[in-house]
């Protein structure tokens, strides 16, 4: 009997090996262990970019492995390969370019273990993106690029909202247009969050209470309009915030003093007028401040605390209408690399001395204001700043007289010297004088009472007076 129990042990292993080989996905038969249907999903999704000659099966027979595809990352669950990283598009010059004419198979979807997908540069016909599907990478995606794809047009897909687990959504340089879904709310998960360079309207949305992890946020270079939203001082982790180049207008809400991790705000060329003496002056981890192009409020920029801002690198306040003299307070910020005052209304003289006396400013720029006085600038700060340096359209502001034999040393384009200054001032004073002694003029005697200029040339002038006023009296 000892047999039969043999035979039979034997058999019920035979079916427990069927069994188990049935239940199990089917694998490459190369050897290669990737579940065939994930990679028939891979070829056809990449077909549909590349066009339909390309031959997946023949050029890469093993993906993720001898073979690898440039832009396809692979990983390994329950032994056997899955992709999770899959970019499309010219981002090294080994990369599969896209086709002029394309499509977004929904092969793409099926790719289980997808963590990271991006677009780059591959869009160039017009083509707007279908919001079904979406929801089934849901579970697993990360990361979602779209960069450099003119072609894309239309409105975000709402169902770009399910996909909870990003931490990244990089919209960047498209043609995309409309509205912002509300339903970019859901992803409180992000830490990247960036739409620049897009035709985005309306309004931004005022939701942004639940995303503590986000740490930048760029929405620079669309159209969008109406108030900043109330919500943004909630954002507690964030270290950039870009909103130029947009149609933004009112004050900055009060909640952004809040950021006390923010490096870099960047509103430039909005329409906001004011909230930044209250609120920014609070912000001391800033390093990057750009304020330029908006119509603030005089008294709320000129109130400023400059010095209580120590920590700021680069500070843009051109092209905002400001008046007075320079801040004072702009003089003690030891980090300052950049400063830009241009294109205001500022008057009152340079603090030449203190400024260069800022040991890392590599960049000032104070042209197109009514200041007036001497610059006092070395010729060393000349040779340091280079073109970097501007200080035209102040028609009363001029350069003292420096004598530098360096070669570096390239005297500021736009400013007089102040020699010549004077001069012109000495004639309109002897200018004036002679009209006053016509009007005063009589026929039976005359008392003239002259105040003669001391210039450089001061003999010259006086000379050139005592002629034009012998020629006026006969």
């Amino acid at each position: 009997m000892s047999w039969i129990h043999s035979v039979l042990f034997l058999f019920l292993v035979f079916r427990w090996c069927i069994a188990g080989e049935s239940s199990s996905p089917e694998v490459t038969d190369d050897g290669a262990p990737m579940e065939i249907s994930e990679r028939e999903a891979l070829y056809s999704t990449i077909q549909g970019f590349l066009g339909d000659s390309w031959n997946g099966s023949d050029l890469y027979p093993d993906p993720c492995g001898w073979t690898p595809i440039q832009g396809v990352s692979c990983d390994l669950y329950d032994d056997l390969w899955y992709v999770t990283e899959l970019t499309l598009g010219l981002v090294h010059e080994n990369s599969l370019a896209c086709a002029a004419s394309l499509e977004i198979k929904p092969q793409l979807f099926k790719l289980k273990h997808l963590k990271s997908l991006s677009f780059v540069k591959c869009f160039t016909s017009s083509l707007t993106i279908s919001k079904e599907d979406w929801i089934s990478l849901g579970s697993n995606l990360e990361s979602l690029e779209f960069r450099s794809n003119p072609g894309l047009i239309g409105e975000l897909p709402e169902t770009f909202g399910s996909l909870t687990n990003l931490k990244s959504l990089v919209v960047l340089e498209n043609g995309f247009n409309g509205k912002l879904p509300t339903s970019l709310c859901n992803l409180s998960s992000l830490k990247r969050f960036v739409l620049a360079g897009n035709l985005f309207t309306g309004t931004i949305p005022d939701c942004f209470n639940g995303f503590k992890d986000l740490l930048i946020l760029d929405l620079s270079r669309n159209s969008f309009s109406g108030t900043l939203p109330s919500t943004i001082g909630e954002m507690v982790s964030l270290l950039k915030l870009d909103l130029s180049n947009n149609q933004l207008e009112g004050k900055l809400p009060q909640g952004i003093s809040f950021l006390k991790n923010l490096t870099l705000l960047d509103v430039r060329n909005n329409r906001i007028s004011g909230g930044f003496s209250q609120n920014v002056e609070k912000i001391r981890s800033l390093t990057d401040l750009v304020l330029s192009g908006n119509p603030m409020d005089i008294d709320d920029m000129m109130g400023i605390k400059w010095e209580n801002m120590g920590s700021l690198v680069v500070l843009d306040l051109s092209k905002m209408g400001l008046r007075g003299d320079i801040p004072y307070g702009l003089t003690k910020l030891k980090r300052l690399r950049f400063l830009g005052l241009n294109d205001n209304e500022l008057t009152g003289t340079v603090p030449s001395k203190e400024l260069e006396t800022l040991p890392c400013l590599g960049a000032l720029y104070i042209h197109g204001n009514n200041l007036t006085g001497e610059l006092r600038f070395s010729t060393k700060f000349y040779e340091k700043m280079g073109t970097r340096f501007k200080a035209s359209k102040n028609p009363n502001l001029c350069q003292y007289d420096i004598v530098s034999e360096s070669r570096s040393y390239v005297p500021p384009l736009g400013l007089k010297p102040c020699s010549k200054m004077k001069k012109t001032e000495g004639g309109l004073v002897i200018l004036q004088t002679l009209r006053n002694l016509k009007k005063e003029e009589s026929s039976s005697s005359m008392s003239l009472m002259v105040t003669r200029r001391v210039l450089s040339n001061g003999l010259t002038w006086d000379l050139l007076l005592e002629l034009s006023l012998i020629v006026l009296l006969i």
